[in-house]
Parts: C-alpha cells; sequence; structure tokens
C-alpha cells in the first residue's frame, strides 16, 4: 500500500479488511524495531558476544553477585602473600658501633642485635659465559687421543639452556611477541637476542615437548573432568583455530585450520573422553559421546539481556535461582543433598515454564526451513532441553559453575594479537 485510499469511499467490511492489514504490519514493524534495538544492546554483558567486540561502548562491568553477601578483599580461608623475613637470608650485614661513648668517652661493653630489617631485591643480573676446552693428547705409540665436549655443547658459540627457557617462558608462556622478548633479554641481561634467536628456540622447545604434549593430552582425556573451548587464530595470515582441553592441573592446546569434528578427529583427544566434558554447548561438542556440562557463565548473560533489554521478570529469577545454588555448592564444597536438588530442580523447571507462557513459538510459517524465533525462545528452549548438563554442577562431584578454566586457557593467545607459527601438530 502506497498511500491511504479514500475512506469515504469504502465500505465497513473493507475498512475492517484496511484495519486488520494496517494492525498485522505495525505488529510486523514493531517486532522489527525491538529486534534491531536488541542487536543495538548486545554486548559482552548480555550476549555471547566477545568483549573484544564491544569496542569504545563497552558496557561498565557490573557483578551478578548479590550485593552483601560477600565482603569485599580476600574472603575468609584464603592465604595471603604477606612478606616474610626469612630464618636463613643469603647475607648479613652488621652495623657496627663506635668503640667508645660519645658521653663519656668509656670503652662500650659487648654489643648484642637490637633489631634487624631484611631487604629482598634481584642479585645484579648478566649474562656468564662458559669456555669449554677440549684436551688432546698423543700416546709414545703415535696414537692422538682427544677428549669429548659435553652433549648439548654443538657449536663454536651458542646459547645455553637456561636462556633458551627463559625465551620460551617469556614467549609462548607470557605471550611476549618475540621482539619484545629479545629486548627484554639485552635490557635485564645485557645480552640482547636476534628475533630469530627467539624462534628458533620456541621451535626447539617445541620439539624437545612433543612427547610431553602428548602425554598431557592424554592424560586430560582420561581425566574425570575435562573443559574444552576454541577460538580464531591467524597462522601465516590464514584463519585458524586455538583448541584447548584443560584439568585444574593440565593444559593441551593445538592448532588446526577446522574448528570443529576434524579438528577432533585429528588430535584424537576430544573423541577418548571417558568423563565429563564442561563447555558452551557448542554443536561439535555436543555430539561427542561423553557426559556434558554446559557453561552457565553465558546463560546468565544472556538471561541478563532478556531482563534487561526485554523487560522479563522470570529470567531474574532464573538468574537468581541459579547463582544462589551455585553459592550452596560452594558452601557445601560438593553436591547438593538430594533435598536441595529436587528443590532447585523443580524451581528451575517453574521458572522456564513461566518464561515459556510469556515467550510462545512463532507458529510455522509455511516457507521453507525452520521459522525464525526470539532469543528468549531459544534460549528457553536450550534451557529445557538440557536442564540435567545446566545443572550438572549441583549434582556431580567436581563439575564448576562455568567454563572459566578453558576460558582462561585461551584467553591470553588472544590478547597477544599475533600470528602463531605452527611448531608440529599440536603447535
Amino acid at each position: 500500500m502506497k498511500s491511504l485510499p479514500d475512506l469515504d469511499r469504502l465500505s465497513v467490511a473493507e475498512k475492517d479488511d484496511l484495519i486488520r492489514s494496517l494492525f498485522a504490519r505495525v505488529q510486523e514493524l514493531t517486532a522489527k524495531v525491538a529486534e534491531l534495538e536488541g542487536r543495538l544492546a548486545l554486548s559482552s554483558r548480555n550476549s555471547r558476544q566477545p568483549p573484544s567486540s564491544d569496542g569504545y561502548g563497552k558496557p561498565k562491568p557490573k557483578s551478578l553477585r548479590t550485593p552483601g553477601k560477600n565482603p569485599t578483599g580476600g574472603q575468609k580461608g584464603h592465604k595471603g602473600h604477606t612478606l616474610e623475613k626469612s630464618e636463613h637470608p643469603d647475607h648479613i650485614i652488621t652495623h657496627a658501633l663506635p668503640t667508645i661513648c660519645d658521653e663519656c668517652g668509656l670503652p662500650l661493653l659487648e654489643a648484642t642485635v637490637a633489631e634487624t630489617r631484611q631487604v629482598f631485591d634481584l642479585p645484579p643480573m648478566h649474562y656468564e659465559g662458559t669456555e669449554h676446552r677440549v684436551l688432546e693428547a698423543r700416546c709414545a705409540c703415535g696414537k692422538w687421543h682427544r677428549g669429548e665436549f659435553p652433549e648439548g655443547v654443538n657449536a663454536p658459540v651458542q646459547y645455553g639452556p637456561r636462556l633458551k627457557g627463559a625465551v620460551v617462558h617469556l614467549t609462548p608462556h607470557h605471550m611476549l611477541p618475540a621482539q619484545r622478548t629479545a629486548d627484554l633479554m639485552g635490557d635485564l641481561f645485557d645480552l640482547p637476542l636476534s628475533d630469530a634467536t627467539v624462534l628458533a628456540a620456541v621451535e626447539e622447545a617445541g620439539e624437545r615437548l612433543e612427547s610431553t604434549v602428548t602425554a598431557i593430552g592424554q592424560a586430560v582425556s582420561a581425566a574425570p573432568i575435562a573443559h574444552a573451548d576454541e577460538t580464531g587464530l591467524r597462522v601465516a595470515s590464514k584463519l585458524h583455530w586455538l583448541h584447548v582441553l584443560v584439568t585444574t592441573c593440565l593444559t593441551w592446546m593445538g592448532i588446526h585450520p577446522k574448528r570443529g569434528k576434524k579438528a577432533f578427529d585429528a588430535f584424537g583427544l576430544l573423541s577418548a573422553l571417558v568423563g565429563t566434558l564442561v563447555h558452551d554447548g557448542w554443536k561439535p561438542y555436543r555430539d561427542l559421546a561423553c557426559h556434558h556440562a554446559l557453561c552457565n557463565a553465558p546463560h546468565l548473560r544472556e538471561l541478563t539481556y532478556v531482563f534487561e533489554e526485554m523487560g522479563q521478570s522470570w529470567a531474574n529469577r532464573l538468574i537468581e535461582m541459579l547463582l544462589a545454588a551455585s553459592q550452596e555448592v560452594e558452601r557445601g564444597s560438593g553436591p547438593l543433598p538430594h533435598d536441595r536438588i529436587v528443590h532447585f530442580h523443580s524451581l528451575y523447571l517453574e521458572i522456564i515454564a513461566e518464561g515459556e507462557a510469556a515467550n510462545p513459538r512463532t507458529p510455522p510459517s509455511g516457507k521453507r526451513g525452520r521459522t525464525r524465533q526470539s532469543k528468549a525462545v531459544n534460549l528457553l528452549h536450550r534451557l529445557r532441553t538440557y536442564a540435567d548438563d545446566v545443572l550438572r554442577f549441583m549434582t556431580d562431584p567436581g563439575v564448576p559453575f562455568s567454563n572459566n578454566l578453558a576460558e582462561q586457557a585461551v584467553r591470553m593467545p588472544k590478547v597477544k594479537h599475533t600470528t602463531w607459527k605452527v611448531i608440529g601438530k599440536n603447535g
């Protein structure tokens, strides 16, 4: 309809049809406006978007913890890190007294220690150069005998294992760029390196640690609880995927051009899982034949969006319920008693039903493909379908509320924002 028809010439029935069509159009446009406004309101605080997508419009951080539940600062039972005196200091400097009294001129009696103060500092740092000399001598029979250099001393001039270890610690582990690592070795030890030297040390470490990486991967896949996540990284200017599989004590990482099943099959670890896998609900993880526990951090963010942007109170009730159950698990240091599990599970389903009543599914439109549903409908469907996995943190020993361990493992590589050089199959 390009223009409003002459209403005086329309019959009552035609006006009724016009009103219905306009009303349907208003509903359609209202829904579209709400969707577009919702997209503008999306951020890392109320959706699965990464913090890097927030840009300068990043929202002010807002804790999901209930105010007043815990005091600020270190919590009860937290071991502090106060600097304490050492019983066996490396050096003792005694500051002597004068030999006579400045008041009467008599000699002082035997001195005793009145007070001690300790200063902890770094020793003067400078590289050490060690020259290895091999001797040779000739026997009276004419045969020459020559000594051997120790293992690892292979070139006329080379860098030692401690220096290489420090380089590897700074670059792959602490995610420093190669150039900054090279500069830092010059600043701290007066031994500046080239970028090529840093990369060579990292490559050598990758070769030496290949069997260790394999053993870590096998140990993680056999663990009762493991965490998985993945993130995109550039390798030789092409998009690859960093996959991580971690436990509380072990971290395995691997680089692969693919994100899903092909990468899983190439690594051969996820398919061998025997315990519970904590993840974000991504379908390739879901298809693995193991027990599953869903990370609740994205659920809280999505529920925050439904509550704050869509004005639906059931979402806030579910946030409070999940946090309350999590706090009870933390206080009890284990799964909840059966009666508390039944209580929270019933409350969970009750809130889900309330949300479903407020967000009925859109009926099929008759067109090909699935009918598009709202964010709230899709979230509710996921929370009901995988209710056991959402609530596994309160039923299974050791299963956490979130996938924070895996997310921490991928965080620093993302911060580095550099091109990775693949070293072997496992990166």
